[in-house]
């Protein structure tokens, strides 16, 4: 006899006098078995402030940002790590986008929950509602996170408000039968707890007429009171069937898959034949591999097989396929899905077919300062990438940034890349240092500092004032520091004594991001980039001004030979 799978249904309605404008948003998922079995199911709602210009698109992003990256995160994570950590991203995203918008914001309260097995995870940020109907008791299970100013209650502690965010968390067990009611602040002051019950009781088989009934009581007593009666919406979630045990929970840290075994030409796994090794280190094993299906040519990335189980980084490789896949950019390696299941621990990237920043730099020693700065500005827009999607590279350096045919720049590896976390600089750094420092690693790796995105822009910084010089820009690499009075070794050697080419500007700029103390560094990449660029066309300008002062200089020199000669005619008479 087959075991009892979970099992819910949902209705909704919305009162709202134009879907174009409103400032709600709502939306249930219930996955593929072996997701839901995963992931479990999920019901959000959001809702933003009456003012906020832009309220539509603040709500409808926060549901969709979540429900895109939620069921995108590693099965090994449990729920609480998996929304959280997503939550944290989404807020750093919506903070960001809202310094952009001249009128509103990317401001929105927001519950979400997650049925799984026979747990419920609430996740809740600001004034949305969630109630649970079981029997006859109505039980509210958020907080009005809510702040009066001039007569209006605003929201607080709600998504994409501060640069951190405090997310309340309930965990509750389930009963068949639950109803579960989401809805926002417009509805205090209309219906009473009885009247809810009453009304979703009074038919409770079609969730969707609970929800109807829910909103036309809810405008006529608004009505009746005086109240603004033109956003409402209700969402119903019934628990309909329980799995009848718990199932095995997911943060085994390494899976079911063993590592695969040392790998040589002609090898074959999972239907991948193995073409050429492209590296062996310590930690891992990359090779160019085929697929015999599809005929594609890729990059498989797999743990070293010396590696033991306790390992650290071997619990952060389950984690890098998700990292990339998180990343759209030309300037970024592409995660490629396999043609069959995996039996072993591995991932696909796609093949690029060119070179190492550091072959590129031995085969092109006469290339000019445009084509570095070319190279600089697409390494620039890779990192920024990684920091939009609030990830932090931490293994900038030539050998792993790649060239294709066309010039074009992708950056590789992600053995040390990790989500950027306020609250966790020494697992980021212990896992930096396990993968190995570099001379273009940040100072702050070597003396136990907090490390950030200023890290990546250090590293960005040595990689290219090495493009652009040959050298490195301090004489003791920061890698090789043992206190910080070893800082003070640190003396900015000036890019123009290596390269004259190379602009005051340009030369200030690198000397800003390579500053030992982070926090002198630029505040944002995109300051470092624009630095850069301003004293390209400034050479450029430079030179083009050079040759109208030569040709002026000339001109005013013939001038001057002429009025010489027409002077001697006149005296000579």
């Amino acid at each position: 006899m087959a075991s009892a799978q979970l099992s819910l249904s949902y209705g909704q309605a919305f009162v709202a006098p134009d879907r174009r404008h409103h400032r709600s948003s709502m939306s249930v998922r219930f996955p593929e078995p072996a997701l839901l079995n995963a992931k479990g199911a999920s019901a959000l709602i959001s809702d933003s402030t009456s003012r906020n210009a832009i309220a539509k698109q603040a709500g409808d992003l926060s549901v969709r940002g979540f429900l895109a990256d939620y069921y995108s995160t590693p099965d090994h994570w449990d729920v609480k790590t998996s929304a959280t950590r997503v939550l944290r991203a989404l807020n750093g995203w919506c903070y960001s986008q809202s310094q952009f918008v001249a009128e509103g914001s990317f401001v929105s309260s927001l519950s979400a929950m997650v049925y799984r097995c026979r747990e419920a995870h609430l996740f809740h940020l600001g004034d949305t509602l969630v109630f649970r109907l079981r029997g006859a008791e109505f039980e509210q299970l958020t907080r009005d996170h809510v702040t009066d100013l001039g007569g209006y209650r605003y929201p607080s502690r709600a998504l994409g408000m501060d640069v951190s965010i405090d997310i309340d968390y309930v965990q509750v067990p389930l009963k068949q039968g639950d109803i579960f009611l989401f809805t926002t602040q417009a509805v205090l002051g209309t219906l009473m707890p009885s009247e809810y019950v009453q009304l979703i009781r009074q038919d409770a088989s079609d969730l969707n007429a609970a929800c109807d009934r829910l909103a036309e009581a809810a405008v006529q007593r608004a009505q009746s009171r005086g109240y603004g009666a033109e956003q409402f919406c209700f969402q119903l979630v019934r628990i309909d069937e329980l799995p009848d045990e718990q199932p095995d929970m997911p943060g085994r840290p390494y899976g079911d898959l063993p590592i695969p075994p040392e790998l040589s030409p002609g090898d074959r796994l999972d239907g991948l034949e193995v073409q050429a090794v492209l590296s062996r280190t310590a930690q891992s094993r990359v090779y160019r591999v085929r697929d015999a299906h599809t005929e594609r040519e890729m990059v498989m990335k797999a743990p070293s097989p010396e590696l033991s189980t306790r390992n650290a980084y071997l619990e952060h490789f389950l984690l890098q396929q998700w990292v990339v896949e998180r990343v759209k950019s030309p300037f970024v390696v592409r995660i490629m899905e396999p043609s069959r299941p995996r039996r072993y621990l591995y991932y696909l990237m796609a093949y690029v077919e060119g070179e190492t920043l550091a072959e590129w730099a031995r085969r092109h020693p006469q290339a000019s300062l445009v084509q570095r700065l070319d190279i600089a500005n697409q390494l620039g827009k890779a990192v920024q990438a990684l920091h939009h999607r609030d990830l932090l590279h931490q293994q900038i350096h030539p050998g792993n940034v790649l060239i294709d045919r066309h010039g074009q720049v992708v950056l590789t590896d992600f053995s040390a890349c990790r989500m950027r976390d306020g609250s966790n600089h020494k697992a980021a750094r212990e896992l930096a240092r396990q993968v190995g420092l570099t001379e273009h690693s940040a100072p702050e790796y070597a003396l136990d500092d907090e490390i950030g995105r200023r890290s990546d822009q250090y590293s960005l910084a040595s990689t290219v004032y090495w493009l652009l010089t040959g050298e490195l820009p301090y004489e003791l690499t920061p890698n090789r520091l043992r206190s910080h009075t070893d800082l003070e070794q640190l003396v900015y050697r000036s890019a123009r004594t290596r390269n004259p080419e190379v602009t005051p500007a340009m030369d200030e700029a690198l000397r800003r991001a390579l500053d030992p103390q982070r926090s002198l560094r630029f505040r944002r990449m995109s300051e470092f980039r624009h630095a850069l660029r301003q004293p390209a066309g400034a050479a450029r300008g430079d030179a083009q001004g050079g040759r109208r002062r030569d040709t002026a200089h000339f001109w005013q020199g013939v001038a001057g030979i002429l009025l010489l000669l027409l002077v001697l005619s006149w005296l000579l008479r």
